[in-house]
C-alpha cells in the first residue's frame, strides 16, 4: 500500500502511485483554497550511480531538524506564522499548488494566504534550515524537485530527481543538500543546494537493489530519505525491501556510502521513521501490517536496530499508520492513522526507549497522510487527504493531551502541512 490512498505498482506496471491518487480526487470535499533487537546482517548492494559533475559546495546554514524544517524551540511564538501545504495537483478537486496560509500560534486559528503554483504534486515540502527557501517534490512520473525562494515565494526552478514519484525530501543540516526518496522506483537522490536556495544538477543517485520485496511489494519503495540528529548519517526507509539503510554523505561531492541496513519483520511495509530528541531511539511506522517500533540507534556506527512490533491502538484491520512527530521535550509521540482516521498518543518512558500505549483521539477529517508541531510544540497540524481539510489541535505541554483549536481549514487534497 503506496502512501497515497491505496494499492501502487512501479511506472510500467498498471497503475502508479499518482495516478491512483488522482483517480480518488472526486472524492474529496474540498471549498476553499488551501528494548531493542540487534538488525539481521544483509551484505550492501547498491546501484545506479549517475555522473555528475562536482558542484562547489555552498555556505553551511544553521543546523535543522532531522524532519527538515525548522529547529523546534520551546518558547512560544508572537504573532501570525507561516503556513505551507503541500497537495496534489492531479485530477478533478485537486489543488493548484503550494497552498499558502498564516497560523495563531496561541489559537491555532488558520488564515489562507494564496497559492504557489506552477509545481505539480507537491506532495511533500521541506524548508532550508536558514529560511532561505521551500522544497517541493513533483510526484510525478519524471520525478523532480522544485526550490521557491523565500519570503517572495518565487520558483526558483526544478531539477529531476532520476527516479519516479518521489515523496519525501529533507534539507541536510549544513543546507548544502537536499535528500530526496523515489517511492515508485525505490531510489534516493542527492541535489546541491545553491547560495541562492536553488538546486543544482543531482550528484548521486542509489536505487534499492536488494533485498527482494517484500510479501505484497513489487519491488522496492523508498518513501523517506532524511539525516540522523548525529548529522553524520543519512536513514533511507524503504517500504518496498522492508528495510532501513544507512549512508554516509560525502559533504564535498554529494555522494552516498552505504554503511549498514536494518530489516523490519516481512509485510511490514515500513514508510517513515522519526527520531526521540535524544538521539539514541527513533520510532518506525510500518504502513502494510498496521504496527511501530522502537529501533535503537548508534550515532558512532548509524546502525539502527529494529526492536519487536507494537499496537497502533486501532483495533482490527489495516490502518495505514502514516507517520511519528515527537514532542520538543520527547515526553509525547503522536501517530497518524490513515484508515482510521485518527492519532494515537504514546507516552515516551525510558529516556525514548519505550512507547507506552495511551488513547487514539479522531482526528476530525479523513486519510491524516501527514502530522507536524508547530516549532514550539504547541500545536499539532493533521493534513487529511480524502477531506481535502487540515484539523489543528493544541498540545498539553504536562499531559499530552491534544485538544481540537478550531474548526478545520479547508485546502484540496492536503497531503503535507508545515508550519514555520
Amino acid at each position: 500500500m503506496s502512501s497515497g490512498a491505496g494499492p501502487s505498482r512501479d511506472a510500467g506496471g498498471g497503475w502508479t502511485r499518482r495516478r491512483f491518487v488522482a483517480a480518488l480526487a472526486g472524492a474529496a470535499t474540498v471549498t476553499a483554497v488551501p528494548s531493542c533487537a540487534a538488525p539481521q546482517a544483509d551484505p550492501a548492494g547498491t546501484t545506479a550511480r549517475p555522473k555528475a559533475p562536482v558542484p562547489k559546495a555552498p555556505p553551511a546554514g544553521p543546523s535543522a531538524s532531522a524532519s527538515g524544517s525548522a529547529p523546534p524551540s520551546t518558547a512560544p511564538s508572537a504573532g501570525p506564522r507561516r503556513l505551507f501545504l503541500g497537495t496534489y495537483t492531479s485530477g478533478d478537486g485537486g489543488g493548484k499548488g503550494i497552498g499558502v496560509a498564516t497560523y495563531d500560534p496561541a489559537t491555532g486559528a488558520v488564515t489562507g494566504g494564496g497559492v504557489v503554483t506552477g509545481v505539480d504534486n507537491p506532495s511533500f515540502l521541506a524548508v532550508h534550515p536558514d529560511g532561505r527557501a521551500l522544497y517541493a517534490v513533483d510526484e510525478q512520473d519524471a520525478g523532480a524537485v522544485t526550490a521557491v525562494g523565500l519570503p517572495g515565494r518565487e520558483v526558483l526552478g526544478s531539477r529531476s530527481t532520476g527516479g519516479s514519484g518521489p515523496c519525501h525530501l529533507s534539507v541536510h543540516p549544513s543546507g548544502r543538500w537536499l535528500l530526496s526518496a523515489n517511492y515508485a522506483s525505490g531510489s534516493v537522490a542527492v541535489h546541491p543546494v545553491e547560495a541562492s536556495g536553488a538546486l543544482g544538477e543531482r550528484t548521486d543517485l542509489v536505487r534499492h537493489t536488494s533485498p527482494a520485496p517484500g510479501p505484497g511489494q513489487q519491488g522496492p519503495h523508498a518513501h523517506q530519505f532524511v539525516t540522523a540528529p548525529d548529522g553524520g548519517h543519512l536513514l533511507a526507509v524503504d517500504l518496498g525491501t522492508d528495510t532501513v539503510y544507512t549512508y554516509r554523505l560525502d559533504e564535498t561531492r554529494g555522494t552516498l556510502t552505504e554503511v549498514s541496513r536494518a530489516r523490519t519483520r516481512p509485510g511490514a511495509g515500513p514508510r517513515h521513521l522519526t527520531f526521540h530528541p535524544g538521539g539514541r531511539y527513533a520510532y518506525l511506522a510500518n504502513e502494510a501490517d498496521n504496527t511501530v517500533t522502537v529501533c535503537g540507534y548508534e550515532p558512532a556506527t548509524g546502525r539502527l536496530s529494529v526492536g519487536e512490533a507494537q499496537s497502533t491502538g486501532t483495533g482490527g484491520g489495516t490502518s495505514y499508520p502514516a507517520q511519528f512527530v515527537v514532542t520538543p521535550n520527547g515526553s509525547y509521540a503522536y501517530l497518524a492513522n490513515r484508515g482510521h482516521d485518527s492519532l494515537t498518543r504514546y507516552a515516551v518512558e525510558a529516556d525514548g526507549a519505550r512507547l507506552r500505549l495511551l488513547d487514539a483521539v479522531p482526528v476530525g477529517g479523513a486519510f491524516p497522510r501527514h502530522v507536524a508541531l508547530s516549532p514550539d510544540g504547541r500545536l499539532l497540524f493533521a493534513a487529511n487527504q480524502r477531506s481535502g481539510t487540515v484539523t489543528v489541535f493544541a498540545v498539553d505541554q504536562e499531559s499530552g493531551e491534544l485538544r481540537r483549536a478550531g474548526a478545520p481549514f479547508a485546502s484540496p487534497l492536503a497531503v503535507c502541512a508545515l508550519p514555520l
